[in-house]
């Protein structure tokens, strides 16, 4: 099977210069084809789910119509008028036929509350409609580049749920990059927020109006500056893990209670090229000196417009942890349940033990890297927000009505948001060296 072929069967790209483990196999049996492929596999996949269960791939054809919902979406402008950004919503999806049964795969939908599974899906829709708003603002003119997170809601948004949320390092830091708007939804982001910081409006409470799309601060929940040099957080992570660690030791020891606070840090695969990243792992892992740290690694297997292929010496990024005898597991970053309970079982451990743990999750890029690509849909790459939308309708757990609802909801937060934030101003020049430093010193040098 050549590269473009299974990229698209598949939505990931194999190195085929390396052998394959179980756990990647897994991974692959479990990530169904991109929704505008399902159609034409569906024959297919129905015969194969006759006789296994085992393979999500075949349950999405099993006991439903949801195939033929998926192609109805193809081509559905989820954002009206724009060339290249073809959305989600307004699309038919997946009609559940009278009386289906939740199919055996699904069974894992039972493992969280409904209350807390329907909140995943409210804020992953919520964060998928910010993200195409954001890419409107930008093909319209109102904003000079975009980078951002479609393809990592399943990801993002339990992360954000399981922070610690607060300021101090008894709560948790968060070390991100730019990918990270779910994160920020879930811990309670307004889409207004993240409109102003692309629009590059005095308002943006992370900025100023001073940095690009997706580059967050907020000092309240411990969100440390977002960088655009890749991978620097991984270092930065180790400082307030290092405090946190000695809070721990000192701080709290005389009651015989451990610290709450961890310290998580995010980026892609590309930047484990980094030394920044080695040394993370170097320092978090010292014995006796052990940090609590969790480090991620989102892969969506590019580098910009280098291929992960080709370019990995080892068969999984979560492999590099191994070497200093660190907790470490590879995850389905498409399936926010799965998501969901691995980051709560580390982050758990992280709590309990002092000690850091490595996860790495398998992640889509949805639009390439940035508005320097071009920021135009890729339909070859998994979709995580459709696929559990589909589960949950095939589920019962959501109906067409309440499907249209959520995403007409948010789609109207975004229109006034945008039209709010075009008559605000932007930075003024005498406002350029503002909280460069603690306390607001001065930083312009020729005041020195």
């Amino acid at each position: 099977m050549d590269k473009t072929k299974e990229i698209a069967h598949t939505g990931r790209v194999k190195n085929t210069n390396i052998p394959e483990r179980i756990e990647d196999k897994r991974l692959a049996q479990r990530s169904p084809p991109p929704l505008d492929r399902r159609a034409a596999n569906a024959a297919k996949a129905a015969t194969k789910s006759k006789t296994s269960d085992t393979s999500e791939t075949s349950m999405v054809s099993k006991g439903s119509k949801g195939a033929k919902g998926a192609k109805g979406a193809k081509g559905a402008k989820g954002i009206k008028g724009v060339k290249g950004i073809r959305g989600i919503r307004g699309g038919k999806g997946a009609r559940v036929s009278a009386g289906a049964k939740t199919p055996a795969s699904d069974r894992e939908l039972t493992l969280l509350p409904k209350e807390k599974v329907l909140h995943l899906y409210d804020l992953m829709v919520k964060s998928r409609v910010l993200e195409e708003r954001l890419l409107k603002i930008y093909k319209a003119g109102d904003a000079y580049f975009w980078i951002g997170a479609p393809g990592e809601e399943a990801w993002g948004v339990p992360l954000g749920l399981l922070i610690n949320k607060g300021r101090g390092p008894e709560h948790d830091f968060l070390h991100l990059h730019y990918r990270a708007t779910p994160t920020l939804i879930a811990l309670g982001m307004e889409m207004i927020d993240s409109i102003r910081l692309i629009m590059n409006r005095a308002t943006d409470p992370s900025t100023g109006g001073r940095n690009f799309a997706n580059h967050y601060c907020f000092p309240q929940w411990n969100i440390i500056p977002v960088t655009s040099p890749i991978e620097v957080q991984y270092v930065m992570a180790l400082g307030t893990a290092r405090v946190q660690k000695r809070l721990s030791v000192g701080g709290e020891a005389a009651t015989g209670e451990r610290a709450r606070g961890i310290t998580v840090v995010t980026g892609g695969d590309a930047g484990t090229a980094e030394g920044d990243f080695a040394s993370c792992l170097v320092w978090s892992s010292r014995p006796g000196q052990e940090l609590p740290l969790l480090i991620t690694v989102q892969n969506n297997r590019w580098g910009i417009s280098t291929s992960y292929q080709g370019q990995h010496g080892e068969t999984r990024i979560a492999d590099r942890a191994s070497a200093f005898n660190m907790r470490s597991r590879v995850i389905d970053g498409c399936n926010p349940i799965e998501t969901y309970l691995a980051l709560e079982e580390e982050m758990t451990y992280i709590r309990r033990t002092g000690k850091p743990s490595f996860i790495e999750a398998r992640v889509s890029r949805m639009y390439g890297h940035s508005s320097a690509s071009g920021a135009n849909l890729i339909s070859e790459e998994v979709d995580p927000v459709r696929l559990f939308e589909e589960r949950l309708l095939r589920a019962g757990h959501v109906s067409e009505k309440l499907r249209r609802e959520t995403w007409d909801r948010y789609e109207r937060q975004g229109v006034e948001a945008q039209q709010t934030v075009r008559s605000e101003p932007g930075p003024k020049a005498e406002t350029l060296w503002d909280h460069v430093y603690a306390g607001n010193e001065n930083a312009d040098w020729r005041k020195f």
